[in-house]
């Protein structure tokens, strides 16, 4: 590169931060496209609707029907966003809690009445009607009958239960053309109905009427007997009603009916307090990490943290181009990728410098150490990338949302370091930096011998894991169960008390909460404000009859509250047993996944091994320290330990990649272990310094942030520490383990 074309290419990038980093921070147009304020937020962070549905009927719902159906509105809710939440309220009550959405009525009216959705013949037995056009409408037909009356003639031909699932889409016709369909599949019982259904109604060359909500949603022709268990509506305008009609048909595939109770905007649950330091909290770190990188590396660091700030201005724009709700959980992963991004930096360094103390010229050293970098940042990012994907597809809830940041995170962070940063590295040695003090070198240093200390670490994990599963014992025996756990997972009880004036949440922490911890003895709770009234919603562990008796008093002695104001009901845990199996499932999957590519890339399934040893061993670590310091597990915690999987893998593949580097150039008369100690030695600066960057991020939320805030980063901390530990002195120490003692690699 030219010295002009590096003026041009510098004085481009500095417009382009300039430029993007207005429309992050301000915003186009009135309605401020793009802003940072404008990003979705979830429930924790921005607050939003809350509908409490009541099942129809006198009788008392099953605890099967009421979990499907909780499960089943977890699912068709995630249209809105993926950190919705629905959990039972009491024995017969669901609730359903939107993020980022401030008009209920909106929400009702889309979601309509769950349950209760029929496919009715157009004909009785007696060739009567049981429904005919009238003209007017979104289809134009009514019906002739009651349901009840349907019910006894045999009109209605399937239910919602029937259908397994519904999905809008698009295909093609007999002539090529494209068009919006949906797509059904019944169940078995389904299909053999359907097939009896559609074979009467094609011999006949009638419709069927798919009946939702006290209106006719689509009334298609039948136009051959359908007896495999698939059907296909078509004839929708566009995708948007092709999905609104499949999506209708999924919330009517529900097996309990559902009425509105009652609907509420409520607001944050973590406050405007818990915002704002969490931005002063990555201000700080992030400019903490932008002196340690110029300080460190020089001209290079500088040339990262111009990068960075790229990367930081893209996440803000994509978040809001792909309409990403930010969560608790969602930060953990642009705080993972954060740290993914400067490592990807350190790694290039690293070989920059690795080449320069060779004697080589500082143009050939930038090329080769990105060129011998790539490798490693691809793996690394892969990796990650391909949890990220398995936990976005196959997880729900938190999951999901963490899913979908992380993911985000490393495909900029691999743009701007393997792209951004060579531009701007390149553009400062066109300008005339060219003397290798502007890059630095290396000293020498002697190789460190953690393999022969590997009997110690092996023993020390165990032994921290082993001391974690006592503690969840011993917890289990005096409390009942093994870790702290929150009532997002064991569900509470909810209690909602009117004031008589207007309280911010910083005067509810101060004031109100208290009380709240003084009766339940647990400093977990979770606290909601009802927009537009005195109302506040107070989440706690489940309270005895006796305790809900002495808070009431409580609240009326404190506060002056009416107590006839005071509502208190048992509420099931937000992340139900279906959520829980999902995220189990993905892990597994994700995991499979992950070992499967390091096989493939590195040909030695013992690298794979040793990895997914060293993600199970850095997981029940984290665990242990649960149960040790019982500390809340909440919605975060699965997020928590998926920041530490992915953290993990990453360091790993580092280490492993500089081995596979060297074992290709390995003579004979070298030995393995000094080979191995040489390889995590070469890549130990690298392990401290991504360490150490991270966890600057991730202290800054924990000095700063409230409680919920600190609950969550304590143990992210924890993991860094651990995931570095186990990446430096167990994954390479027990490749070697598996390498001497199982001659024969798996093929």
């Amino acid at each position: 590169m030219k010295k002009n074309k590096g003026i041009i290419t510098l004085i481009v990038t500095m417009f382009i931060i300039v430029a993007l980093g207005y429309v992050a921070i301000w915003g186009i147009g009135t309605e401020k496209a793009g802003a940072a304020s404008e990003i979705k937020k979830g429930l924790d962070l921005a607050g939003g609707v809350s509908i409490t549905y009541q099942v129809v009927g006198d009788e008392k719902p099953s605890t099967e029907d009421m979990s499907d159906t909780i499960y089943k509105l977890q699912r068709r809710v995630e249209v809105y966003s993926t950190e919705a939440q629905v959990y039972q309220e009491g024995n017969d009550r669901i609730n359903i809690e939107i993020p980022g959405v401030s008009d209920a009525n909106t929400i009702l009216e889309d979601l309509g009445r769950p349950g209760a959705l029929y496919f009715i013949a157009q004909t009785d037995a007696d060739g009567n009607e049981n429904y005919s056009y009238t003209g007017s409408g979104a289809t134009g037909y009514s019906l002739n009958k009651t349901i009840e009356e349907l019910q006894e003639n045999g009109g209605i031909v399937l239910e919602g239960t029937d259908v397994a699932s519904a999905q809008g889409g698009s295909a093609s016709d007999s002539l090529g053309n494209s068009q919006f369909v949906v797509d059904l599949t019944f169940t078995k019982e389904g299909t053999a109905k359907f097939g009896e259904a559609t074979t009467k109604a094609f011999a006949n060359g009638q419709s069927i009427g798919i009946y939702y909500d006290q209106d006719f949603i689509s009334v298609p022709d039948v136009r051959a007997a359908l007896t495999d268990g698939k059907a296909q509506i078509t004839g929708m305008g566009s995708f948007e009603e092709a999905d609104k009609l499949a999506s209708q048909i999924r919330i009517g595939g529900l097996k309990l009916e559902l009425e509105e109770l009652r609907s509420n905007v409520v607001g944050a649950q973590l406050g405007e307090e818990a915002v704002s330091t969490s931005l002063k909290a990555a201000l700080i770190g992030l400019t903490v990490i932008a002196i340690f990188m110029i300080v460190v590396y020089r001209i290079p660091g500088l040339a990262s943290v111009i990068a960075l700030v790229i990367y930081t201005i893209l996440i803000v724009l994509c978040l809001n181009m792909f309409e990403i709700t930010l969560t608790l959980p969602g930060i953990a992963g642009i705080i993972l990728s954060i740290g993914m991004a400067v490592d990807a930096n350190v790694i290039i360094f690293a070989r920059i410098r690795e080449e320069l103390t060779e004697g080589r010229t500082v143009k050939g050293s930038i090329d080769t150490g990105f060129k011998k970098a790539l490798s490693a940042i691809v793996d690394g990012n892969v990796t990650t990338l391909i949890a990220a994907l398995v936990l976005a597809l196959k997880g729900s809830g938190t999951v999901k949302g963490f899913a979908y940041t992380l993911a985000l995170g490393i495909v900029l962070s691999m743009f701007t370091a393997l792209f951004v940063t060579r531009l701007i590295l390149k553009s400062f040695f066109a300008l005339g930096l060219k003397d290798v003090k502007y890059y630095g070198t290396n000293k020498e240093k002697a190789t460190i011998s953690f393999l022969g200390k590997k009997n110690m670490f092996f023993a020390g994990s165990i032994a921290v894991i082993v001391l974690g599963f006592v503690f969840m014992g011993i917890n289990g025996a005096s409390t009942g169960k093994a870790l702290n756990y929150s009532l997002d997972f064991v569900g509470g009880t909810s209690t909602n008390v009117t004031f008589n004036e207007d309280m911010d949440l910083a005067s509810i922490d101060a004031t109100v909460v208290p009380v709240f911890t003084s009766v339940t003895g647990d400093g977990a709770v979770q606290v909601q404000k009802v927009a537009g009234s005195n109302e506040v919603i107070f989440k706690t562990r489940e309270l005895n009859v006796d305790e809900r008796q002495q808070l009431g008093d409580a609240l009326v002695e404190n506060f002056g509250v009416n107590k006839e104001l005071i509502t208190a009901e048992t509420i099931s845990s937000t992340i139900s047993s279906e959520m829980k199996s999902d995220a189990v499932i993905a892990v597994v999957i994700a995991t499979i996944c992950m070992l499967i590519y390091i096989w493939f890339r590195f040909k030695d399934i013992r690298f794979a091994a040793s990895s997914v040893a060293a993600l199970l061993h850095d997981v029940l670590v984290v665990l242990a320290f649960y149960a040790i310091a019982k500390v809340s597990v909440g919605s975060t915690f699965i997020a928590c330990m998926l920041t530490i999987v992915g953290y993990s893998i990453n360091a790993t593949i580092v280490i492993f990649d500089r081995i596979r580097e060297n074992f290709a150039a390995m003579q004979k008369k070298d030995v393995l272990e000094e080979l191995v100690n040489r390889s995590i030695s070469q890549t130990l600066s690298r392990s401290i310094f991504t360490s150490l960057t991270t966890f600057i991020m991730v202290a800054a939320l924990y000095v700063l942030g409230v409680t919920s805030i600190k609950e969550f980063a304590l143990p992210l901390m924890v993991g860094i520490v651990c995931g570095t530990y186990s990446s430096v002195c167990i994954t390479g120490a027990l490749w070697y383990v598996l390498r001497t003692k199982i001659q024969k690699a798996a093929k």
